[in-house]
């Protein structure tokens, strides 16, 4: 069916229609026209008061659990999700059973994950099996379509990664690293200060992260290449890498978007949709990242999509696993949040030209005669997350039955 898009502003610096409203017809996954007015009784149409439109966001960071895990999401619901969240890319982590390892298995997430308008990305591990002790295959994953480089939130030591940052080099792969050391915050379950004391939880301290962050610096200062910090959430660790920005090392970092909703003091009532890793921190940390995405140390906002079942969601805090299904919300959470401290236009790039800065790949271009891969959506409406709209398999998610600022307008139904 052919869509048509009426009076959307288009936010596109690259193309000729940037800063006006169109209308845009949608035809067989082509933008067939863009105009100031076209009529198509034929054409499904989208239309609203303050429309939007973009080139498709990138989602930087997500688990779709397939192969090997598929109870808690599989390929089919994870791109339903993340469709209905206005992604139109999405980077697939690797830790999966079995592992993203090998070209087999870069080649079967391809393969699989099919969807007409959301595009799989895939992540291939640092390491074998990931168990942080020899490099994977990784120049056999880059060949067949691995756009990155991570062990995910399993630990690396400093020689695992000193070697994939020196063998990367040599193909200009993408190191994605996860900044946080195990050994300072074992058994840690939230953000270590005032609060962990009160309600008697063991801490994850900043220095965790910051150590991390300035290892791996020091790291791709020696070495060179491309390395991407998946997921900051510290003051410490954000000026360490505008440093290093300012330097000239070709560092990225991107924030997960519920980072930006809750505080540590939202642990209060145990409840273990709100244990994240890394975790809710303070009301200063939290400054500090709206200063960093201000300012451009910041490169993208991501879901960190880790959906869990009962299983091993509701249970006590500490026996919880970490994560919240969070693709559906991460665009309306993360607008909630920033809406009063930035310009929707600049916020948008940390979905579409910062991810694609990343890794190292063009947007799409809103012309006539270029594929579809757009995202529609509304800055001033507002989305209530119901349970029963709910498309992933997973639940396990604090913002279900929540108002949050914005709209999705997805394009096509759910397969």
């Amino acid at each position: 069916m052919k869509t048509l898009i009426k009076s959307a502003l288009v936010h596109d610096p690259s193309s000729q229609h940037h800063g006006k409203r169109r209308d845009i017809l949608l035809d067989k996954g082509i933008i067939a026209q863009v105009g100031v007015s076209i009529s198509d009784s034929k054409a499904r149409p989208i239309e609203g008061d303050g429309l939007m439109v973009t080139p498709g966001w990138i989602d930087l960071k997500a688990h779709f659990c397939d192969p090997g895990i598929e109870y808690k999401e599989d390929l089919k619901s994870g791109l339903a999700a993340a469709n209905k969240g206005g992604f139109r890319k999405v980077l697939l982590m690797p830790s999966t059973l079995p592992v993203v390892d090998s070209k087999s298995t870069v080649e079967y997430v391809l393969h699989n994950a099919v969807h007409p308008n959301v595009e799989v990305m895939v992540a291939g591990s640092l390491s074998d099996k990931m168990e942080g002790k020899q490099l994977s295959e990784m120049f056999d994953m880059y060949a067949t379509g691995a756009m990155a480089f991570t062990d995910d939130k399993k630990n690396v030591g400093a020689e695992l990664m000193s070697r994939a940052l020196e063998y990367a080099k040599n193909f200009g792969g993408l190191v994605m690293s996860f900044p946080y050391e195990r050994a300072l915050s074992s058994h840690g379950q939230m953000h270590e200060g005032a609060m962990s004391v009160a309600l008697g939880m063991k801490g994850i301290p900043n220095v965790s992260e910051d150590m991390r962050v300035q290892r791996d610096l020091e790291l791709l200062r020696y070495h060179g290449g491309r390395l991407h910090f998946m997921l900051v959430s510290t003051a410490k660790s954000i000026e360490l890498i505008r440093k290093a920005k300012k330097e000239g090392l070709n560092v990225t970092c991107a924030i997960a978007a519920h980072q930006l909703s809750f505080l540590d003091e939202d642990l209060k009532t145990f409840d273990s949709n709100y244990k994240v890793l890394p975790p809710f921190r303070t009301k200063e940390e939290r400054k500090a990242l709206i200063a960093g995405i201000k300012d451009g140390t910041i490169d993208a906002i991501c879901s960190d999509h880790s959906p869990e079942d009962i299983e091993h969601k509701v249970r006590e805090f500490e026996d919880a696993e970490f994560g919240i299904s969070s693709i559906e919300t991460a665009f309306c959470s993360a607008w909630t949040s920033l809406s009063q401290h930035m310009e929707i236009a600049d916020f948008v790039s940390l979905l579409t030209t910062g991810p694609a800065k990343v890794l190292g790949i063009t947007n799409q271009i809103i012309e006539e005669g270029n594929p579809d891969s757009i995202t529609v959506f509304s800055p001033t409406d507002t989305t209530t997350f119901h349970k029963s709209e709910w498309i992933s398999k997973s639940y396990n998610s604090p913002f279900i039955g929540k108002t949050l600022i914005g709209k999705v307008v997805y394009l096509r139904f759910k397969i």
